[in-house]
C-alpha cells in the first residue's frame, strides 16, 4: 500500500487495511479448511472458498487509501460477473462433452428416469439471473459515475 493521504471522498487508511486483511483472511481460512483432517464438509467449503478468495485477490489493487469505495464495488461486481459467466460456460461445455464423447449404455437393468436438459435446471437459471442482474448493476453504476 502506498503512503499517500486519503482523499476526502475516498477510503480511509483504516478501511483500506480492513478490506485488504479481509481478502487475505478469506484465503488463509480457505487453506485451513482444506488442510484440516476432521471433516469432509469443511474441506468442501474450503474448496469453494479458495475460488472465491482467488477472485477476491483481484480487488487488492483497489484497496488503497484515497480510492473511492465505488471503484472497489464496481470491480467486485465485475469479478462476480466473470465467475457467473465462467460457471455457465463450464456447464455448457460439460454438456457438449457428454453429448459428443460419451454414449449412454443401450441396455440398462435398472430403470432410470431421464433428467431434464441442462438448460432446464434451476441452478443454471439462477446463475444466469444473477449474471443478468449484475450486468444491470454495472450499467447503473457506470451511468452514475
Amino acid at each position: 500500500m502506498s503512503e499517500r493521504p486519503a482523499q476526502p471522498n475516498g477510503m480511509s487508511r483504516r478501511l483500506a487495511l480492513r478490506i485488504e486483511f479481509g481478502i487475505i483472511g478469506v484465503g488463509i481460512a480457505a487453506l485451513l479448511m482444506i488442510f484440516q483432517p476432521f471433516t469432509l464438509s469443511l474441506f468442501t467449503l474450503g474448496c469453494a472458498l479458495v475460488v472465491v478468495a482467488a477472485l477476491a485477490n483481484n480487488l487488492l489493487p483497489f484497496a488503497e487509501p484515497g480510492q473511492p469505495l465505488a471503484k472497489l464495488l464496481f470491480a467486485a461486481v465485475i469479478v462476480v460477473l466473470i465467475l457467473c459467466v465462467a460457471v455457465l460456460f463450464a456447464i455448457v461445455v460439460a454438456h457438449l462433452y457428454g453429448e459428443f464423447f460419451l454414449s449412454a449404455p443401450r441396455v440398462s437393468l435398472v430403470p432410470v428416469a431421464p433428467s431434464p436438459p441442462f438448460w432446464a435446471q434451476p441452478f443454471v437459471w439462477t446463475v444466469a439471473a444473477i449474471a443478468l442482474s449484475l450486468i444491470m448493476i454495472l450499467r447503473f453504476l457506470q451511468r452514475r459515475s
